[in-house]
Formats: C-alpha cells, sequence, structure tokens
C-alpha cells in the first residue's frame, strides 16, 4: 500500500484485498460490468446465476443455496434469521470472544462487543473458546477437543432445564478477533453432534477465513474433515477483494422453510451484476493465480521463520496458525503466559514506522494477527520476520539496560 506521501508499505493485515489491492482482473471484470448494466437484483442476470455455480463446486454438496447481500454482518444477520426460523427456536450457543458483525443482533452474540456494552441476553449462552493455549484444556491436555465439546453439552443441558431449546451453534471457523485461534480437530464434529441432537444448526463464519486463506483447503471448517459440513455458511470480507458483497449459503431444505413463511427475503444490491462479476473474478483469480497453494507454501514459510524466532526471543510464548492465517502470542513469561500488551502495542506503532502494517487482537491484545493478501510472497514473509526479530532484540537490551 502506499500513503499519501507515495511511501510504500507491506501490509500483513488486510484480509479484505484478498488477492491483492486493485488487481486488474478485478478491477477490469467490474468497471466492464459497471459499463454493461449494473441495476438492482429483481432483474434476473446471468452473473448471479454463473456465480452460484461456481461457488457451490467449492463447498459441499448439500449447500446449494445462496442468499447474496452486502456485508458480514447482513450476512450473519440473515444466518441467525434462517436459523431460528428453521428450527422454530430461539436461543444461540456462542464462543467466549467471538466477534460476528456490528447490527444489534450480532452484538448480542458477540462476547467480544456486548461484554463492553450491554447484559448477556438471556437466550445467548457462552461456551469457553477451544484455545490449547491460554484457555481451560491446554496442549498438554490428552483431547482437547473432547474437553472443550463437553463444555457446550454442559451449557446445553442448562438450557434444556430451563425449558429452552437451541436454535445454532455460531461459530468463526478460525477464531480472529479472539486471538487467531486454531480448534483442535474433532471439535467441530462432537459439538455439531450435540447441537444436532436438540434440533439446533451449526452456522460457520468464514468471513474472516474463506475462501482459500488457510491453503490445504478453500474453506477453514474443512480443516475439521471431511466428516463436517455445517448447515449454514456465512462469507465476507474477501468475497469482493473490497468491493460491498457477502453471502450466505445453506441447505435446500433450510431455505425452503425460510421460503414457507411468505415474508418475502429480498435484498436490493446483494447479487446485483457487477457484484457477481466481481465475485467472479476473484473466484477465478484464486484458481488462475494458485493463491491456495501460494498461502500454503508462503505460510508453512513464514511460520517456520516465526518458529526461528520463538526459540530466540522469549517473549514470543505462541505460534499458531495455518496458510495464511497466522498468531504470534506475545508474553512477559513463558509459566504464567502473561499477555504483554504493552510490548505488544510498540512493537506494532515501531514496525509501522518501518513501512510493515500488522496489529494486534485477543482479550488481551497481544496477539499479533496475520492475515496478509494471498498475493503475499516469501519475500515479504522475510523482510517482515528480519525486521520483526531486530525490534524485539533493540526491545530486549532496553530491558537489560533498564534492569541494569
Amino acid at each position: 500500500m502506499f500513503d499519501e506521501m507515495e511511501r510504500r508499505y507491506l501490509d500483513c493485515i488486510n484480509n479484505v484485498a484478498h488477492v491483492g489491492h486493485c488487481h486488474p482482473d478485478v478491477v477490469k471484470a467490474g468497471s466492464v460490468q459497471m459499463a454493461t448494466l449494473n441495476t438492482n437484483a429483481r432483474f434476473l442476470h446471468d452473473n448471479i446465476v454463473q456465480y452460484a455455480k461456481k461457488l457451490s463446486e467449492t463447498l459441499p454438496q448439500k449447500i446449494s443455496v445462496f442468499y447474496f447481500v452486502n456485508s458480514g454482518s447482513e450476512a450473519n444477520d440473515l444466518a441467525l434469521r434462517l436459523a431460528q426460523q428453521y428450527t422454530q427456536h430461539e436461543d444461540i450457543v456462542v464462543l467466549e470472544n467471538a466477534y460476528h458483525g456490528h447490527l444489534n443482533s450480532l452484538i448480542d452474540i458477540s462476547p467480544y462487543k456486548f461484554r463492553n456494552l450491554r447484559p448477556q441476553k438471556d437466550w445467548v449462552h457462552v461456551v469457553p473458546i477451544p484455545d490449547t493455549y491460554r484457555g481451560m484444556y491446554r496442549e498438554d491436555h490428552p483431547d482437547p477437543a473432547l474437553a472443550y465439546a463437553s463444555e457446550v453439552k454442559a451449557v446445553i443441558d442448562e438450557i434444556e432445564k430451563k425449558n429452552r431449546k437451541v436454535a445454532a451453534f455460531f461459530a468463526e471457523s478460525l477464531p480472529s478477533v479472539a486471538g487467531q485461534i486454531i480448534p483442535p480437530p474433532g471439535y467441530f464434529q462432537k459439538v455439531a453432534e450435540q447441537i444436532w441432537n436438540v434440533g439446533g444448526l451449526f452456522v460457520a463464519d468464514e468471513i474472516q477465513v474463506g475462501f482459500g486463506r488457510v491453503g490445504k483447503h478453500f474453506w477453514a471448517f474443512q480443516l475439521q474433515g471431511d466428516d463436517f459440513v455445517p448447515d449454514i455458511v456465512t462469507m465476507g470480507k474477501p468475497i469482493g477483494n473490497g468491493y460491498p458483497l457477502a453471502c450466505v449459503a445453506t441447505t435446500k431444505e433450510i431455505a425452503d422453510a425460510f421460503a414457507a413463511t411468505g415474508v418475502e427475503h429480498f435484498n436490493t444490491f446483494g447479487g446485483s451484476p457487477v457484484s457477481c462479476a466481481i465475485g467472479l473474478a476473484v473466484l477465478e483469480v484464486i484458481e488462475k493465480e494458485d493463491l491456495c497453494g501460494n498461502a500454503t507454501r508462503v505460510g508453512t514459510y513464514l511460520m517456520n521463520l516465526l518458529n526461528e524466532q520463538k526459540t530466540k526471543h522469549p517473549i514470543i510464548g505462541d505460534v499458531r496458525g495455518v496458510g495464511l492465517f497466522i498468531g504470534v502470542e506475545l508474553v512477559k513469561d513463558q509459566q504464567q503466559r502473561t499477555p504483554a500488551t504493552e510490548e505488544a502495542q510498540y512493537l506494532i506503532a515501531r514496525l509501522k514506522k518501518e513501512f510493515i502494517l500488522l496489529s494486534c487482537d485477543g482479550p488481551g491484545r497481544n496477539v499479533l494477527k496475520l492475515k496478509p493478501p494471498m498475493c503475499f510472497t516469501m519475500e515479504d514473509a522475510q523482510f517482515l520476520v528480519e525486521k520483526v526479530d531486530r525490534l524485539l532484540t533493540e526491545m530486549e537490551m532496553a530491558d537489560k539496560t533498564v534492569t541494569n
């Protein structure tokens, strides 16, 4: 990216400019369609059919109905409506520190937000996040997936004791604002079984992490295994490479129940000819430029470089990630794992002066989050880690000077 002084910055956090800032293929697709026809979604156009078909090829077969909207928040709000309408239940189970959007309905199911704004609603139930570094069950636990899933079962039992019913379990496939968390394999399957047993649905929020970011799969929920298929998948941010576009994908059975209300669902701009032309272009660029493969190759290289730094710098408590979704947790001490919040903020500010854009997240604001555009290169990775190494070394030397 370039600022108003034409100074060049390395963007390590922009998962919206998914295939690269102002990618010429995406720009051309949008501008050509805009010069030809753009109108609201009441007018049928080939683009929406072609786009839905292309998108469906990336998903499990039963996920076959698509609702196009304008933002991730709109997508999650619609997913909430779909789940509550289909199940005729109200209650929602979410992960601690989860964030699903900024609409009122979504703040209610986002502990990351409502903890600082208002009391928790009685129909919202929060379960521990499956964090094997800082959570209840850590890397030394023999079966963290089962242990964390058992916490969900306990919450479901409490809900049922109150004569309430679960409509859905909402989860980011890889929790992002919660600190770049990688759920243990098998966790989603175990939770889904419990949710399905009480008539609820599983909603996989892919808004931050979908479209090949994890490298080995197109969708992050697929990291859990081929035997796991959610009932609803929501998409946003990277889907339009910066153009307002989002989507809810679900099964025909759930969509039919929603349509049976007789209350028409309509979105003026979602699924417009321009939106769908841009969405198609993004999918084509991902395929043509092998950006999933690039995420695996560069992500693996970057993880290796960061793990080398972990052995060198005690402040790095954990390096976790997959593909180009990586978190580096900074701690004041390795045993207590006390969040190094101030140090993380200082490092981010110093990196900006070095023309590198990075940010922090997690409840302790101490996790460096890396979600760069998918065209991120090995040279970019090396440049980033060299700067981090130098700055951490300077910070350590400054600490020794103060101590002495």
